[in-house]
Order: C-alpha cells, then structure tokens, then sequence
C-alpha cells in the first residue's frame, strides 16, 4: 500500500466559514471528518497544513511556531479572500492554541479550542512525543525495523529548536486569553493524556466573552475528532456554530 501524505483541504458548504486547526504532528486529516460533517451543513471549511507536518519527521525540527502561525494566518486570509467575512476558527491542541491567538488577533466569529494545552510541559516530554510520531511515521512508510532503528539514530542527532519555540508560545497565548471577546466552546476529553486537563478550565474562567461554554467527553482521548465520541463532538461544534450570530 502506497503512503499517501496527508494536504490542506477546502470543503465548499456555504456563507458561513470554519477554518479548522490540527495539533503538533498531526495533519489535516485530523479535522478531515469534522469537517465533511460541517460542509453537509452547510459552512464552507478549510483546513491548512503547518510546515514541517505531514511529511518525514527531518523536516518537523526545522520548522516552528512562527512558521506554523504563518500558514494558520495564510488560511485566514484564504477565506477572507473567498469572500468569507465571518471566520469561526475550530482547532485540536496545538490547532486550539492558534484558535485562541486568531480570538485576539483578528475579527473571529467564534472559538472551538479541542483539548488545547496551557501548561508547559517539559522539553524532555515533548521530545519523547516527537521520537514516537517519527518512529510511526516511518513504520506507516512500511520501512523495515532496521532501516527504521538507523534513521531514528540519526534524527536524534538533530537539535530540537522548536520545542523551547512552542513553550513560549503556549506561555504567551496563556497570557493573552482574557483579551477574547468572541463565543468560545471549550472542549475537553476526559482521557486525555497528553496535557494537563485543567487547561480547560483555565480558557473558560478566562476568556472574557459572556457566550462561553465547556465541555467534557468522559469517553474520549487527545485526539478527540477521531475518536468514539467524535459524532457527538460533530453535533456540538455545529450546535455553537449555529447558535453564533452570523450576518449570512
């Protein structure tokens, strides 16, 4: 079976425009169903794909957080450009950080933050975190244990600039929630053991905005747009939506 790399995508639904967000080493396929759930329902739905993301794992640590804000931002402007005036911005955990960065950056309808971490976790985690991503990605490739155990020794050669790049950022973003005003849907899996889950709590007693809301899915893992409660997950994310107060 030929390993296919995952790209941005733009669903046409309609006036209204979402643009969705992965997390750090996922891809657009992450947001893919959320996705063609909302394009049936009428919002138009792009998602970007960060630099470095979705493709070998050597290209990851040459890449960062300015870069990957730079391709949300890009996203932004590509549905500005469509003629979209009202934005609703939807993202997974490194996706969700950028969601609440665009909240007060630029006009934005409303906010999905999806298990979105604001506490730092330390660099030696994360890269655990990165060594495995790779590791899968070179399995998914169909390399042999060999050719993979090679590589790997290799990879851990490289100097990993972008975590310390991507504390700071999530420290930054932290300090800035207050500073938004629009609709916020908070969501947050129970089982989720990537960040710390309090993190949720933290964006919904800050965000300044009176339409906010939170939710818990007792059933569900950091991934949380893939996994069992994902259809309930595709009724809430367009329960909010609609309930936003869209000129079209």
């Amino acid at each position: 079976m030929k390993f296919v790399a995952p790209k941005p995508f733009t669903f046409e639904g309609g006036n209204r425009a979402v643009l969705l967000l992965h997390g750090f080493t996922g891809n657009s396929a992450d947001c893919r169903m959320l996705a063609r759930f909302l394009e049936k329902k009428g919002y138009t739905c792009h998602a970007p794909q960060y630099k470095g993301h979705g493709v070998p794992p050597e290209e990851l640590v040459h890449t960062g957080p300015v870069d990957w804000w730079k391709d949300v931002m890009e996203g932004y402007e590509f549905l500005k450009n469509k003629g979209h005036k009202e934005i609703a911005a939807v993202g997974l955990s490194l996706g969700g950080v950028f969601s609440l960065k665009l909240g007060y950056t630029v006009p934005i309808k409303g906010i999905v933050p999806m298990c979105a971490p604001m506490y730092i976790k330390s660099e030696e985690v994360m890269y655990q975190g990165i060594l495995e991503y790779a590791k899968d990605y070179k399995k998914r490739e169909g390399k042999t244990d060999e050719e993979i155990e090679q590589e790997m020794e290799e990879f851990q050669k490289t100097p990993m600039k972008t975590l310390k790049a991507l504390q700071n950022l999530i420290s930054d973003v932290r300090e800035h929630v207050d500073m938004i005003y629009a609709p916020t849907f908070v969501v947050q899996a129970r089982h989720d053991h990537m960040i710390n889950t309090d993190s949720a709590n933290i964006i919904y007693n800050e965000v300044e905005s009176d339409e906010k809301e939170i939710k818990w899915y007792e059933e569900s893992g950091h991934v949380i747009t893939l996994d069992k409660e994902r259809d309930q997950l595709h009724e809430d994310v367009f329960q909010f939506l609609e309930k936003l107060n869209w000129e079209q």
